[in-house]
């Protein structure tokens, strides 16, 4: 293991890993299976979801790669499970700040997050190459080697945590490896506001001969998330 490597695998306490469903997933970007169909896909960072496990199961060509990978499965499901006891104590405390109308309570979101890392962790065991652990701003892919690339519930939602240079390089990979388009959702922070300096990131897309759109979705859980970053290179 590189010294870059041995950074990048943290100690196992500051991964959270928690996933969402390929369903969620389906509502989150606007997707439809007939346009995934022939695509090669990149889920950057994936985490516990299940979109790569689902997908390839109905014939999708799905690749993921997070930092937590570098774990085992066995880890991994573990943290999981504690990690998802944790967010649901903390969710009765702060329901006023999600929308209750895709999940209908506590209960319900707690069986999707535990059938979304069941999903993941099987996974994992069965088709371990899908799962390539990397560390952003740098990705260990060839260029332009994925159609589509997927980057849920990261960049711009921890803007207290990671700065306008970090996003920049972040954005710089993703477009390396990608040859059609991506998708970033969503557009706020953890308190429900839109990125602050989402404007000046368009701005950089642009000047570099990207179309890009804010789409609304048809998915808010968290109140304001409600919208995607939908970036084609020409």
């Amino acid at each position: 293991m590189s010294r870059a490597e041995q950074r990048a695998k943290l100690d196992l306490d500051r991964i959270v890993f928690i996933g969402r469903t390929f369903e969620e997933y389906v509502n989150m970007f606007l997707l439809s299976k007939e346009e995934l169909k022939d695509k090669k896909i990149l889920d950057c960072p994936a985490g516990a979801c299940s979109f790569t496990a689902v997908g390839n199961k109905t014939g999708l060509n799905i690749t993921a790669c997070d930092i937590a990978y570098y774990h085992s499965e066995e880890d991994l499901k573990n943290k999981g499970l504690q990690d998802i006891e944790h967010a649901m104590e903390q969710m009765e405390i702060s329901k006023s700040n999600f929308k209750w109308n895709y999940f209908q309570n506590v209960e319900e979101l707690k069986k999707n997050r535990i059938t979304a890392l069941n999903d993941c962790a099987k996974d994992m065991v069965e088709s371990s190459e899908r799962y390539v652990p990397a560390t952003l701003p740098f990705l260990p892919f060839k260029d332009q080697e994925f159609d589509l690339l997927l980057s849920a519930h990261f960049l711009f939602m921890y803007a207290d945590r990671l700065d306008f240079e970090f996003h920049l390089k972040t954005l710089d990979e993703l477009l390396r490896v990608t040859k059609e388009e991506i998708r970033i959702f969503p557009l706020v922070d953890l308190e429900g506001k839109r990125y602050e300096y989402l404007d000046r990131v368009i701005e950089y897309l642009t000047n570099q001969g990207c179309i890009v759109e804010e789409v609304r979705v048809p998915y808010e859980f968290q109140r304001n998330a409600n919208s995607m970053l939908k970036i084609n290179k020409v």
